[in-house]
């Protein structure tokens, strides 16, 4: 990564999936190969800046389904349990990021920590602001920000998720990338059906993503599943931004996609839309 050209080179925001780098069945189980082999095509990447994401997978879902993050506090249920909660789920989100940033280091790339929650503020379980700055102030010292999905101050619920996919879609607004990229296990968005009838989704149009169902996958999911991603690559293509999942597990997928092949995967492109008549 890195060129003196500096700002004048496109940016792409690349969001690693949970279910990519952890095993989301098996608690806090990490896939070092996968990694590995990721954060080498991540360092390799030299024309354009990055700005990395990634999910919790089995280090942060199962914690924060056991308390509730990702809802509103039970009644009778003591602030502080909440608190303790958001203080054991954010330290496994951490032990994963650490994970990442080690590999991105060995594989010879600069990442640099961007924590949401010190960054970020929701209310009732919904991002309400994120200062970009720190991303911004990353790239332009040629170093590459890296952010995660993760516990943040909520003024209504005490503590609730962020998830990555929701700090995809406020980059993309914030930062204008050329593309926002979504590498998962699975090599698309996957519609409506059963086994072998169940085809990638090349399209996302607005009834591709009102066909799927909520949380599909194996493995605990508190951040809407697939559906939850389709949702947000139409919010970032409404942005003016291009979003595509893909698959992470094939060779070279993530590096092509962020050059801005094209690389097999589901697709939602940039639809702005019009400003409101007066």
């Amino acid at each position: 990564m890195g060129s003196s050209e500096g700002p004048s080179r496109p940016l792409v925001v690349v969001k690693l999936g949970g279910s990519l780098i952890t095993r989301k069945t098996e608690v806090e189980k990490l896939r070092p190969k996968v990694i590995a082999r990721l954060a080498s095509e991540i360092a390799e990447i030299r024309d354009v800046r990055l700005v990395l994401l990634h999910g919790a997978g089995s280090f942060g879902h199962p914690g924060a389904h056991r308390f509730g993050l990702a809802s509103a506090p039970e009644r009778g249920i003591a602030p502080d349990h909440r608190a303790r909660g958001a203080a054991i789920v954010s330290a496994e989100v951490r032990r994963l990021h650490l994970a990442l940033l080690r590999a991105l280091i060995e594989a010879g790339a600069r990442p640099f920590s961007v924590p949401m929650a010190t960054h970020a503020q929701n209310r009732e379980g919904t991002l309400v602001a994120l200062d970009a700055t720190p991303f911004e102030a990353a790239l332009e010292r040629a170093a590459l920000p890296v952010a995660f999905g993760d516990v943040v101050p909520d003024d209504a619920w005490g503590f609730s998720i962020l998830s990555a996919d929701r700090i995809a879609v406020e980059l993309a607004a914030l930062l204008h990338p050329t593309r926002v990229v979504f590498a998962t296990d699975v090599p698309g968005v996957l519609g409506p059906g059963k086994g072998r009838e169940r085809t990638v989704v090349p399209e996302l149009t607005d009834a591709a993503v009102a066909s799927l169902s909520e949380g599909a996958g194996p493995g605990r999911d508190v951040t809407g599943g697939i559906r939850g991603k389709a949702l947000a690559m139409r919010s970032i293509a409404r942005a003016g931004v291009d979003a595509v999942l893909i698959s992470g597990l094939t060779d070279g997928a993530v590096s092509r996609a962020i050059r801005g092949e094209a690389v097999y995967g589901s697709w939602a492109h940039a639809r702005p839309e019009p400003p409101l008549q007066p």
